[in-house]
């Protein structure tokens, strides 16, 4: 029996499964906490709901990044590279309208719009999460944790692998699309779970 739940234990966590740890450490990641444990303590909701509202914006996806800061008094700042015009405006938007949120500096830059790098976002994706590569268990997540970023023929990986072997899967795979410039690996490794 113990053999069976360390397997199923083993089988969560390679697949990237984490029942919420992941969110607790990526929203520590997008946001710079506060060093006074008291201020923290008080941030901490506002900042899971922050993480909350950018990941519901209806067009954020793979092809967008968006990080964002709090500060003491309620002030948002919202960074990162978007594809469409919309999703920048929706983002500031949402987090415009959680309760104790008094100002939103959007910082966000939309990518040109080019079908080129269209072409190249949709032939990096199949490359990274095709059906048979090893990535393909982080496709099936609602928003898959690597974004792949196109500016200008120039690919950019972001987000966070269960391990280092993963994260340079992607990199050799967008590398293997032909008509990409540069790629530069941002990928984070996730912790290890004891």
């Amino acid at each position: 029996m113990k053999k069976i739940i360390f397997t199923l234990i083993a089988f969560f966590v390679a697949s990237g499964i984490t029942f919420g740890q992941s969110d607790k450490r990526e929203a520590q990641r997008q946001s710079q906490l506060p060093t006074d444990r008291s201020a923290m303590m008080t941030q901490v909701p506002l900042i899971n709901e922050v993480r909350h509202e950018v990941l519901m914006v209806p067009s954020y996806g793979v092809f967008d990044w968006i990080e964002f800061q709090v500060s003491g008094e309620g002030t948002v700042r919202l960074n990162g590279q978007v594809a469409q015009p919309t999703t920048k405006s929706n983002a500031a938007a949402r987090v415009g309208k959680i309760p104790g949120v008094t100002q939103v500096n959007n910082q966000i830059h939309v990518l040109p719009l080019s079908p080129m790098d269209d072409q190249l976002r949709r032939r990096v994706y199949r490359a990274v999460y095709n059906f048979d590569s090893p990535l393909y268990r982080y496709s099936i997540q609602a928003v898959p944790p690597i974004h792949i970023i196109v500016d200008g023929g120039k690919v950019t990986l972001k987000g966070i692998v269960a391990n280092k072997s993963d994260s340079n899967f992607a990199n050799i795979a967008a590398n293997g699309v032909t008509d990409v410039f540069k790629v530069m690996n941002e990928l984070q490794i996730e912790p290890a779970v004891r």
